[in-house]
């Protein structure tokens, strides 16, 4: 009888052995799993950060690109005031001409349809920065699109970890 009292003890020491070794890894497992939900935390923080950043980025671009929209425009408006200006006096030049009036006013004349040639120039130059600034709208588009991409693919290589 006493040694069955020994054996019950005994089986039941190796019972309570068995289930604080369990306990112990149930412990260690819960403390990896609260690692891990703390680093799950910090990696969502992370990616609404840049997610924050890549929209920043992207108005920060679309607001240079209509800064230099704006600063071509009042230049391209400068251009043709000019224009316009050197277009009247040039019709007042040829009535003057028509007229025979003095010499100097003709001279005159030729060198504002010298000038309204250079404006016609200007004019073409003008077109070319319409151009150019459509490229630059599409090359906005291609950096925006080349930063998702690089996103996603940072993305990509985060999910592989």
């Amino acid at each position: 009888m006493y040694c069955n009292a020994l054996r019950r003890t005994a089986i039941h020491c190796n019972t309570l052995r068995h289930t604080a070794t369990h306990c112990t890894a149930l412990q260690h497992t819960a403390t990896h799993c609260n690692a891990l939900q703390r680093t799950a935390t910090h990696y969502s923080a992370l990616q609404h950060t840049a997610t924050h950043y890549n929209a920043l980025q992207h108005t920060a671009t679309h607001c240079n690109a209509l800064q230099c929209t704006a600063t071509h425009y009042s230049a391209l408006q400068h251009t043709a005031t000019h224009y316009n200006a050197l277009q009247h006096t040039t019709t007042h030049c040829k009535t003057l001409q028509r007229y025979n009036a003095l010499r100097r006013t003709a001279t005159h004349c030729d060198a504002l349809r010298r000038t309204a040639t250079h404006c016609n120039a200007l004019q073409c130059t003008a077109t070319h920065c319409n151009a150019l600034q459509r490229t630059a709208t599409h090359y906005n588009a291609l950096q925006r699109t080349a930063t998702h991409c690089n996103a996603l693919q940072h993305a990509t290589h985060c999910n592989t970890l």
